[in-house]
């Protein structure tokens, strides 16, 4: 339910910049509408309500400010100059439905976007401090865009499992757990709850980018949604553990996963399993 929910407020609050210009409201909005797993947005908003449900309304600014952010790095990372991807969502990629300029710019925008947002969340002023922070050093120079940094420079060159992890746990890791520890933030939680929740969240973001190497090695552009076989040249598991190899890391990383989950406060782990039910096994 907080999921449909969800989506009526995102509907709702697509960011709005009427001009001249042809299309670049719609390319605002265009990959934001296109769909997707919204697999950060159910993870905040699980928190929440698993925590305080009395904040779910509060924390759909939040949430939506989340699936900007990630939205940005998609646009992003579908361009010519990283991964050169014709499909995202299902849908063409910006670059390819527009032009480069519109899809770099509509990545841009909805990156500040996010923290406009942030700013005017219906909550204490500390709080929304605190969310900006997190958001900011996870999804920014130190976080998720130092591991983009990482992945592209050593496309072609050889690296340890070591060295991707340490890939991964930025690019995908930080901001699936900055998504977990915001919907904690929201709720009120604890300073230690917040950094168990960010601690399972960097295991599941690894978890998670080990079965994005699976799925890019396994499935059509049609099963997946999005163009597959980009990782190739990339130092994924897949390339490095091989099929059978990265297959048994997932699992691994899945149940300590669970593991963590299952230590959890049976409200607050019912409604994070609730959203990992279509990915675990």
């Amino acid at each position: 339910m907080a999921l449909e929910e969800f989506e009526h407020y995102l509907k709702a609050n697509l960011p709005r910049a009427e001009s001249f210009h042809p299309h670049y409201e719609a390319a605002l909005a265009k990959m934001l509408l296109a769909g997707g797993k919204r697999f950060r947005p159910a993870l905040l908003l699980a928190v929440t309500e698993g925590i305080n449900p009395l904040m779910r309304s509060a924390a759909m600014p939040v949430a939506l400010a989340v699936e900007m952010l990630h939205t940005y790095s998609l646009i992003h990372d579908d361009l010519p100059a990283m991964d050169n991807a014709a499909l995202r969502r299902g849908h063409e990629t910006l670059h390819v439905a527009h032009d480069e300029t519109t899809a770099i710019l509509a990545g841009d925008a909805l990156n500040t976007h996010a923290f406009w947002l942030l700013s005017r969340a219906p909550l204490d002023a500390a709080v929304r401090v605190a969310l900006i922070e997190t958001l900011s050093a996870d999804g920014g120079s130190a976080g998720m865009v130092l591991g983009q940094a990482i992945d592209c420079h050593f496309e072609r060159q050889r690296l340890s499992v070591e060295q991707v992890a340490f890939i991964h746990r930025h690019k995908t890791g930080r901001l699936i757990a900055a998504s977990l520890k915001m919907g904690a933030l929201v709720a009120g939680a604890e300073a230690a709850l917040c950094d168990r929740l960010y601690g399972l969240g960097m295991g599941l973001g690894l978890f998670f980018q080990v079965r994005d190497d699976i799925i890019d090695a396994t499935e059509d552009e049609i099963q997946a949604g999005k163009t597959t076989g980009v990782d190739r040249d990339k130092n994924s598991y897949v390339t490095l553990l091989g099929l059978e190899g990265a297959q048994k890391e997932a699992a691994a990383l899945e149940q300590a996963a669970r593991a963590s989950i299952d230590a959890l406060e049976p409200a607050l782990r019912a409604r994070l399993l609730a959203v990992l039910a279509n990915y675990f096994s």
